[in-house]
C-alpha cells in the first residue's frame, strides 16, 4: 500500500528555509521508525517554496503556528499547534510535524486544502481555515 498522493492534487505550499532544513534533518532520522510520514514530509520540502522567515505571510502554516482545519471528508474540525516531535502533546492539542496531518498542514495558507493519506493510506481532504503565529 502506497501512501503518496498525486503532485497535482497538491496546492503550492511555502516554507521558512531554517525550519526546511531542520525538517529534512528530522525527516531523515525518522526514515527507518516512520518510513511513509518521512516520505511525505520529504516530498512537501522538495517542492516547497522556500522563504526567509521575515518574509512568510503570516497566514501560511509554519513550526509552532496554530491551525484551525477541516477534515472534508468527516466534517470534523480542529485547532491544533504544529510542533516538533518532543514538544508533541495530543491532550495539549500540540501535534507533530512528524504526524501524517502534521506533514499534510506544513506549508498551506489560509483557504487550502489538500489531499493527504492518513496512518492507513486513506485519503483525506484539509482544508485550513486560520492561522495564528506564535509571538516571535
Amino acid at each position: 500500500m502506497t501512501m503518496m498522493t498525486s503532485n497535482t492534487s497538491r496546492p503550492p505550499v511555502y516554507m521558512i528555509d531554517s525550519e526546511a532544513d531542520a525538517l529534512a534533518a528530522l525527516a531523515l532520522g525518522a526514515e527507518a521508525r516512520l518510513p511513509q510520514v518521512a516520505a511525505l514530509l520529504l516530498e512537501e520540502i522538495d517542492r516547497a517554496e522556500l522563504r526567509r522567515a521575515d518574509e512568510m505571510p503570516a497566514d501560511v502554516v509554519t513550526m509552532m503556528s496554530t491551525v484551525e482545519f477541516t477534515d472534508e471528508n468527516s466534517g470534523s474540525r480542529r485547532a491544533v499547534q504544529l510542533v516538533y516531535p518532543q514538544e508533541a502533546d495530543i491532550a495539549a492539542g500540540r501535534i507533530s510535524i512528524l504526524t501524517p496531518v502534521g506533514a499534510g498542514l506544513i506549508g498551506l495558507r489560509e483557504g487550502q486544502s489538500i489531499r493527504w493519506p492518513d496512518r492507513d493510506g486513506q485519503e483525506h481532504v484539509l482544508r485550513v481555515l486560520h492561522v495564528r503565529q506564535p509571538a516571535r
